[in-house]
C-alpha cells in the first residue's frame, strides 16, 4: 500500500474517535501521531501522557514537555511503578509485557476520568517484525495502535514528519533504559543510572545516536555505523574510557556493528535485525 493511502486510512481511522489519550514519549512517532490526532480531532479533544520512572532519561522528559506545549494540548505527567514489581526487575524475556501493563492501566484510569474511551499507543508498522512484549499488553487492555494498523513504519513517519515540519524528524529513536541489560540480570535504580550518565556523557561528546549496553561490569557501546572511527579517535577514546571506568564500569568495549534496534533481542531471536 502506497504511503499516501495509509495516511488517508490512519486519518480516517483517528476521525472516528473523536477523542483520544495518547502515550506520550516525546519521540517521533508519539509526536507524528500526536500532530495528526490534533489536527483531526482539534487540541481540546487530545490529552498527551508521558511517565516518569528510573527508566526514563529526565531529558526526554523535558523534551515531550516542550513539544506538548507547542501543541496546546493538556499534557499530564504520571509517576510507573515498574520497578516495584519483581516480575519486571527481574529482567525476563517478557520484561517490556510487564513495564506496558503498568502503564497502560494507569492511562486507562485517567481516560475514565475524562470520559475518554481511546487509548493510543504509537507503535508503528516496523514493530510487528520485533519482539514487542508489551503488545500483548496492549491487546490485554483494548489500547488502540493507529500507526501499527495503518501499517506506517518508522521511515515513513519520519518522511511525514519532515513534510510536516516536526522537530522530531530527525530525532534518533529512544527506548527505555532498562532495554540496555541482558535478559536475566536484575534491573536496579543503580544501574540504571550509570547507563543513564554513560549515555549522557556520549551524547555530550557529540554523539546523537548512543546506546550503552550493561553486561555486569562491562559497557558495550554501539553508536551509528559512522561515527565508530570517530569514537576510535585517541582523545575521545581515552576520554570515554576514563568517564565510564568513573562511572563504575570495569571494562568499556565498542559494538563493531553499530547502533541497531533492539539488539539485546539477538539473544532470543538468532541474529541480528
Amino acid at each position: 500500500m502506497k504511503s499516501e493511502e495509509k495516511i488517508k486510512n490512519l486519518k480516517k481511522m483517528i476521525a472516528e474517535m473523536e477523542r483520544v489519550l495518547i502515550a506520550f514519549s516525546g519521540g517521533v512517532d508519539s509526536t507524528f501521531l500526536l500532530k495528526i490526532c490534533v489536527d483531526i480531532l482539534g487540541k481540546e479533544n487530545v490529552i498527551a501522557v508521558t511517565a516518569s520512572s528510573p527508566t526514563h532519561q529526565m531529558d526526554e522528559m523535558e523534551e515531550a514537555k516542550k513539544i506538548a506545549q507547542f501543541f496546546g494540548v493538556k499534557h499530564v505527567i504520571i509517576h510507573t511503578d515498574e520497578m516495584e514489581n519483581e516480575a519486571f526487575v527481574t529482567n525476563p524475556v517478557e520484561r517490556c509485557y510487564f513495564c506496558k501493563k503498568e502503564l497502560f492501566s494507569k492511562l486507562k484510569e485517567i481516560a475514565a476520568e475524562y470520559g475518554i474511551k481511546y487509548v493510543l499507543d504509537a507503535s508503528n508498522g516496523d514493530d510487528a517484525f520485533d519482539y514487542r512484549p508489551g503488545m500483548k499488553a496492549a491487546r490485554e487492555l483494548g489500547i488502540k495502535s493507529p500507526l501499527l494498523e495503518a501499517g506506517i513504519t518508522k521511515e515513513e513517519i519520519r518522511k511525514f514528519s519532515k513534510e510536516m515540519g516536526l522537530p522530531t524528524a530527525t530525532k534518533p529513536s529512544q527506548a527505555c533504559l532498562a532495554s540496555r541489560f541482558p535478559y536475566g540480570e536484575k534491573i536496579t535504580e543503580e544501574k540504571l543510572k550509570m547507563v543513564a550518565e554513560a549515555e549522557k556523557f556520549l551524547k555530550e561528546l557529540g554523539f546523537k545516536v548512543v546506546r550503552v549496553r550493561h553486561h555486569g561490569k562491562i559497557a558495550r557501546i554501539e553508536v551509528d555505523k559512522n561515527e565508530i572511527a570517530r569514537i576510535m579517535e585517541e582523545g575521545i577514546r581515552k576520554k570515554i574510557y576514563e568517564r565510564l571506568k568513573e562511572i563504575g564500569y570495569t571494562w568499556v568495549c565498542l559494538d563493531l556493528m553499530g547502533y541497531r534496534s533492539g539488539s539485546m533481542n539477538e539473544a532470543i531471536n538468532g541474529g541480528t535485525e
